[in-house]
C-alpha cells in the first residue's frame, strides 16, 4: 500500500485516508480547515475503505481477510455484518440502491438495505485491477476483454445486461459515470486520450487528449458534481480538466430517443431520418460559416475574447481537418485540450481529484498519496492555470492537521518544489457462493436500546436490517438521545 492511500466519498464532502498507522475519516467542512470524524488503528491492516455519501456507513476490506468484507456503523462503532466471497476483493462501489463487489473473475450485485444478494456475473474476463464503475442510477461498467478496451453496461437495478462499447484499441484503465448516469468516460493503459460515450446508444460524445507520452498511467478520472467537467490526474505533474460540450450531449441524446422510436414505431424510421437530417445541417452550418458570418464573430471575439471565436476556429479546423487530412492526423486535430490544469509539486505520485463546490465556490480538490489535500480555485469561464489556495496535512491527529491559507504574494515568491512532498445466512448464486456473517451481538445501552430490547438478543436479520437502515439514512436529529434520555440510566455505554 502507498504511504497514504486516498479516497474520496461519492459526493466529495469527505475524505478517507489509509497509512500503516490507521484509518482516518474527514469531512470537508470548508475551504480553512478540515474535520477529523472517525479513527481506527490498523491492526487490522485496511485496504480498501468507502464510505456511503454522508451515512454512518463505511465498508472495510483488510489485507488479513482480503476475501471479507466488514460492513461499520461507524459513528456507533459497531460491526453490521460480515460478507465472505470466492476470492480475493479488489473493489467495492457504493449508491443508495446497491453494493457492487468486484472480484477477478466475478462481481456480485447486493441490495444496500438488507446486503442480499441480487445477481452475479459470473466468468467475465480476468480484471485483475478490478476495475468497475457505478453510476447513481446504478448503471454498472467493467471490462469484458483483457486484449482491447471492451467494456459493457449493466443495469444494476433491472439485473438487465446492455450495450457493449469498444472504447479504446489497447486495455482499460480508468472509467466513470457522469453523477446523471447518462455519460461514460474511459480511458486506455496508454492514457494519452480519453473518450466520453452515450450511456443510452454507446456513441462517442466527445474525446479529449491528455497528451502525448507514453505510458501514462491514469490515477483518476472522475466527473464534477455537476457533469460539466472531466477531471484527469496521473502520474505526471499535470492534472487536467476537461470541459463537456453539451451540444454533443444533446446530439446523441437525440439520436438514442430516434433509435428507441425506431424500435418501437412502425413510423419511426421516417423520425430518425428527419432527426439525422436536422443534426448533420446544424453541424454543417456550424462547421463552415458564411464569410460574412466569419466576420461578424471575429468582431464579437475582440469583445470577448476566447469565446466564440475559439468556438469557430475549432469547428472550422475540424472540419477542414475531416476533409483534408489523414484519419489518424484528422483524430489528433478533432480532440479536445484541456479546458484548465494544475502542475503539483512532484510528479510520479499517486493523485485522485474532486471538482465541486466547497461553501458554494466551486474548487479543485486534489488528495495526493504524499497525506496532503490541496484545493485550488476554479474559474468556470476563464480556465486556465487554477490557483492553489489552501494545502492541508491529513498525515496524523486532527491537532496536528496543518492549514496553509496561500496569499497571492506567498504564491508568487513559492516554488513548486516549496511545497510539501511527502448465526451465517448461505446465499447462492451461479456458481459463486457468498457467505454473510452476522457479527457477535454488542449491547445497546441507550434508552432507545433499552425499549428495543436489543441489548441482550443476538443480531437476527430484523435487527441487521434496522442497522443496516440506520447507518445508511441520516437523519437530522434535535438532540442526542444518550445525552437526552427521559430517564436516569445507569449503564454506560
Amino acid at each position: 500500500m502507498a504511504a497514504y492511500q486516498m479516497n474520496f466519498n461519492q459526493d466529495f464532502t469527505s475524505l478517507s485516508v489509509l497509512s500503516s498507522a490507521g484509518l482516518r475519516l474527514y469531512s470537508i467542512a470548508g475551504q480553512d480547515k478540515v474535520e477529523e470524524i472517525f479513527a481506527k488503528d490498523n491492526t487490522e491492516q485496511i485496504r480498501i475503505v468507502e464510505r456511503l455519501f454522508n451515512s454512518s456507513l463505511v465498508v472495510l476490506v483488510t489485507s488479513q481477510k482480503p476475501n471479507c468484507l466488514k460492513m461499520l456503523h461507524f459513528k456507533k462503532k459497531q460491526d453490521i455484518c460480515n460478507c465472505f466471497y470466492p476470492s480475493e476483493i479488489l473493489c467495492v462501489r457504493m449508491n443508495r440502491q446497491r453494493l457492487i463487489v468486484c472480484l477477478a473473475e466475478s462481481i456480485h450485485i447486493h441490495d444496500i438495505r438488507d446486503m442480499k444478494i441480487l445477481h452475479s456475473i459470473e466468468n467475465i474476463a480476468p480484471n485483475e485491477l478490478g476495475l468497475c464503475a457505478l453510476s447513481l442510477n446504478s448503471h454498472l461498467a467493467f471490462p469484458i476483454c483483457q486484449a482491447s478496451g471492451e467494456l459493457r453496461i449493466f443495469n444494476a437495478n433491472k439485473l438487465r445486461t446492455g450495450m457493449t462499447i469498444k472504447a479504446h484499441d489497447t486495455p482499460l484503465s480508468a472509467l466513470t459515470f457522469s453523477p446523471s448516469g447518462a455519460l461514460l468516460a474511459t480511458a486506455s493503459e496508454r492514457g494519452t486520450v480519453i473518450r466520453v460515450f452515450c450511456v443510452k446508444n454507446g456513441q462517442r460524445v466527445q474525446e479529449f487528449r491528455r497528451g502525448v507520452k507514453r505510458c501514462v498511467r491514469i490515477a483518476s478520472l472522475v466527473f464534477a458534481a455537476a457533469g460539466d467537467y472531466l477531471c484527469a490526474s496521473s502520474n505526471t505533474e499535470t492534472v487536467h480538466v476537461f470541459k463537456i460540450d453539451n451540444r454533443a450531449v444533446e446530439v446523441a441524446e437525440l439520436k438514442a430517443i430516434a433509435e428507441v422510436a425506431a424500435k418501437s414505431d412502425s413510423n419511426a424510421k421516417e423520425l430518425a431520418t428527419a432527426t439525422a437530417t436536422t443534426t448533420t445541417k446544424t453541424s454543417s452550418s456550424s462547421a463552415a460559416p458564411a464569410a460574412s458570418t466569419a466576420a461578424g464573430t471575429a468582431e464579437e471575439a475582440e469583445a470577448t475574447p476566447g469565446s466564440t471565436a475559439a468556438s469557430w476556429g475549432g469547428m472550422f479546423t475540424k472540419a477542414m481537418s475531416s476533409l483534408l487530412l489523414p484519419a489518424q492526423v484528422s483524430d489528433v486535430l478533432a480532440q479536445d485540450r484541456a479546458f484548465a490544469t494544475v502542475v503539483l509539486p512532484q510528479p510520479g505520485l499517486k493523485n485522485i481529484c474532486a471538482l465541486t463546490r466547497v461553501q458554494k465556490e466551486l474548487r479543485l480538490l486534489i488528495a495526493c498519496e504524499d497525506g496532503f489535500l490541496y484545493m485550488h480555485d476554479f474559474n468556470a469561464e476563464r480556465g486556465g492555470v487554477c490557483k492553489l489556495l489552501a494545502v492541508h496535512d491529513l498525515r496524523g491527529a486532527l491537532e496536528g492537521v496543518i492549514e496553509l491559507q496561500l496569499s497571492e504574494s506567498v504564491l508568487k515568491a513559492q516554488t513548486p518544489k516549496a511545497l510539501p512532498q511527502q448465526s451465517l445466512t448461505m446465499l447462492k448464486s451461479c456458481a459463486a457462493s457468498v457467505l454473510i456473517e452476522n457479527p457477535d451481538p454488542v449491547a445497546d445501552n441507550s434508552y432507545a436500546g433499552i425499549l428495543r430490547g436489543e441489548q441482550a438478543d443476538a443480531m437476527s436479520d430484523s435487527a441487521k436490517f434496522r442497522k443496516l437502515c440506520d447507518a445508511i439514512d441520516t437523519p437530522t436529529k434535535l438532540y442526542d438521545e444518550r445525552q437526552f434520555p427521559p430517564v436516569a440510566l445507569t449503564a454506560k455505554d
